[in-house]
């Protein structure tokens, strides 16, 4: 006799129901926010190094 096992995530998929659109927004509004200041940290602290380098370096040559 084989044994029926039951598929969790086919139990999980049957379970999905739709979001409401204004939780749906703020999800994504929440995301974008997230991103922004994820992209401005990662711009200041990659150029930051570069930066103080070109400043000690213009301030040697005077």
């Amino acid at each position: 006799m084989a044994e029926q096992h039951k598929n969790p995530f086919k139990e999980l998929e049957a379970s999905l129901k739709e979001v409401p659109p204004h939780m749906k927004k703020k999800v994504m509004n929440d995301i974008a926010a997230a991103k922004l200041i994820m992209d401005m940290a990662s711009l200041f602290s990659t150029n930051l190094g570069s930066a103080l380098r070109k400043l000690f370096r213009t301030m040697g040559d005077n």
